[in-house]
């Protein structure tokens, strides 16, 4: 769930990724707090890059990234970070050279904004009220329509693949098809047509066949509150045999009992494995009682999520292949997960790896007003440490022989525990892997299988990225690019073709310097030893964002 605010990705997704301008030498340089609330600029025609070093000759493709871009509409501005409009932007890779282009996702939130000349659609942090100069009658009647909210199209988050039709979306019902090729929005789609969620992920899975898998909230539908998995195939075809939108093919997986009706968990993505979907439903939760009266009470949707410190934390596994969930309960203490980095399975054992937080405090460091707070200079602002933690169930473990009290995790080299209860539930305690990375992101190929590496953005002690990382989970080392006054984005891992090592391809990051005398530019990193090999610069405006995918040229 998430009313497109993040996302963490898209949560962080969620931490500063970048920023940008053209080289002018007089302007001093600017405040990275402040970058956080400057409005984006499009670039519609492809800009191309200097280049410095080369780009393998085997990189072709584009990568798209989404994030919030325009923070403010006439007199109007956005309180929170995770409300700007959507700005989508790419970087083509192309026989050796890199071109640039970003154009505002035409969505009907970004219309009727720009009409209005003021931000008349309410987002996670920001209650948009009705128009001053209607009547009382209209005003009551928006009032009323806001009791159930009409959630906002604005979606900033992530670029997904549904089919052959690329989409953007944060983790609401509304998702917007838009042309990879020149970013123009095709036309916005309800996922309520095909299934019955009120909010779905930004974060899906893909498997090898190029199935999509995703999983949303239904908060109103006719069976009660519950959590949806659903998968759309790779293509589709009508009763002629003529090619059709993949998600008229959609398909539910199954669906998952809440455990509270009233406190939904909020997920912003889950785990896959071979045999297995994970969710963890957290004690991070929508409090559907006061989401329904927010409007008129003046309280906007993100103060509507409540952390429970106090609460256990479940894990769900449900079978891919039947639809049926594992019939042990398995419990944690109470943590915040925004991403999961992969899961897989091992010597009867389900592995999964999540970026946690102690608590809720994320989303608030990303209203305005803590962004536009010195976070160098004011030694009493920080945000959550995100924390790297491997869980372990042991699928196969023999509960009715095994003693009450008895760890059942036979995996060797993790720390992980998973101890039987007396009421025969499994109690699971995580191994620490890393601490300090978020937006973690792994090379695809591996995603369902035991992996080794996950890479991710450095995050210290406030929201600022300096530091793109490559961490090792077998010997817990790890390798670092960073450059003064550089602020890279998310890093993106693209497999070189035949590759046999897990870390055979190169990294992508766009990296932008708040110093008007550095442009942005596109960073390219060996993935191996994370040694720079390119970097294209960009002579154009560029935004931070959150979250992308790279999408290959087809041969």
């Amino acid at each position: 769930m998430h009313f497109g605010l993040l996302s963490c990705s898209g949560v962080v997704g969620l931490l500063l990724l970048h920023v940008a301008g053209m080289e002018q030498p007089d302007q001093p340089t600017e405040n990275i707090e402040s970058a956080f609330c400057r409005n984006g600029q499009e670039s519609p025609e492809p800009v191309p890059a200097q280049l410095t070093g080369t780009i393998p000759p085997w990189l072709q493709g584009t990568l798209v990234r989404n994030g919030p871009g325009l923070f403010s509409v006439g007199e109007t501005s956005y309180k929170h970070w995770f409300d700007g409009m959507s700005l989508i932007h790419s970087f083509t890779f192309k026989d050796g050279e890199v071109f640039y282009r970003s154009k505002f996702l035409k969505s009907d939130t970004y219309k009727k904004n720009i009409a209005a000349n003021r931000i008349v659609v309410t987002e996670f942090g920001t209650l948009a009220y009705p128009d001053p100069c209607k009547n009382i009658f209209s005003r009551a009647f928006t009032y009323l329509l806001n009791a159930i909210p009409n959630f906002t199209d604005n979606n900033l988050v992530n670029i997904i693949r549904y089919g052959e039709d690329y989409y953007a979306s944060s983790e609401i019902n509304y998702i917007n098809q838009i042309n990879p090729s020149n970013l123009d929005t095709v036309g916005r789609v309800n996922l309520r047509n095909h299934i019955a969620v009120n909010l779905a992920t930004a974060h899906p899975h893909y498997d090898e066949e190029g199935n999509t898998y995703n999983m949303g909230t239904s908060v109103m539908g006719l069976t009660g509150p519950k959590y949806v998995i659903f998968k759309v195939p790779a293509n589709a075809t009508d009763s002629a045999g003529s090619k059709e939108p993949a998600l008229n093919k959609l398909e539910q997986v199954c669906s998952i009992p809440m455990r509270s009706k009233l406190f939904p968990s909020y997920f912003h993505s889950f785990g896959m494995t071979e045999n297995y979907i994970i969710f963890v439903e957290q004690a991070f939760k929508l409090d559907m009682i006061r989401l329904a009266t927010a409007y008129y009470r003046g309280e906007t949707w993100g103060k509507c999520l409540t952390y429970d410190k106090d609460d256990v934390t479940l894990f769900h596994l449900i079978n891919r292949k039947t639809g049926k969930a594992v019939h042990t309960k398995f419990y944690g203490d109470a943590f915040v997960v925004f991403h999961h980095i992969n899961a897989y399975e091992e010597d009867g054992h389900v592995v999964f790896d999540l970026i946690t937080y102690e608590d809720s405090g994320l989303y608030d460091t990303f209203y305005m007003a803590n962004l536009n707070q010195d976070f160098e200079k004011d030694d009493n602002i920080s945000t959550p440490t995100p924390i790297s933690q491997r869980f372990v169930i042991p699928v196969n473990a023999d509960l009715k022989s095994a003693p009450k009290g008895t760890n059942l995790v036979k995996l060797e080299g993790t720390s992980a525990t998973a101890v039987q209860q007396k009421d025969g539930s499994l109690y699971l305690t995580p191994d620490k892997l890393f601490e300090g990375v978020e937006l973690p992101g792994i090379n695809y190929q591996y995603n369902t299988k035991k992996y080794r590496y996950f890479y991710g953005s450095k995050v210290e002690w406030t929201p600022k990225i300096t530091k793109v990382t490559k961490v090792d989970i077998l010997t817990r080392a790890y390798l670092e690019w960073t450059e003064e006054e550089c602020y890279p984005s998310e890093p993106v891992f693209v497999a070189s073709p035949g590759a046999v090592e897990e870390d055979d391809g190169v990294i992508l990051s766009s990296v932008v310097s708040l110093n008007p005398k550095k442009s942005a530019f596109m960073l390219v990193l060996d993935a191996k030893t994370f040694k720079e090999i390119a970097r294209a610069s960009i002579n154009a405006s560029v935004h931070l964002d959150l979250h992308g995918l790279f999408i290959h040229d087809q041969p």
